[in-house]
C-alpha cells in the first residue's frame, strides 16, 4: 500500500505551508505521527484556510 510505514510530506498550493507526518501540528490538535489520510476532512491549511484538496505530495 502507498504511504504505509513512510513518512509523507504534504504542502499546501496556495501558501506553501508543510505538512509533515513525523511532527504533525501539535498547535492545532493533531499529534505527531498523524497520517496525513487520518486528518479529519474539515482539515484546513493553519495559515491560509484551505482545505485539504490544495494540498500537493511532497517528494
Amino acid at each position: 500500500m502507498e504511504g504505509r510505514g513512510v513518512i509523507m510530506k504534504y504542502v499546501c498550493d496556495v501558501c506553501g505551508w508543510e505538512y509533515d507526518e513525523t511532527v504533525g501540528d501539535p498547535d492545532n490538535g493533531i499529534a505527531p505521527g498523524t497520517k496525513w489520510e487520518d486528518l479529519p476532512d474539515d482539515f484546513v491549511c493553519p495559515l491560509c484556510g484551505v482545505g485539504k484538496d490544495e494540498f500537493s505530495k511532497e517528494g
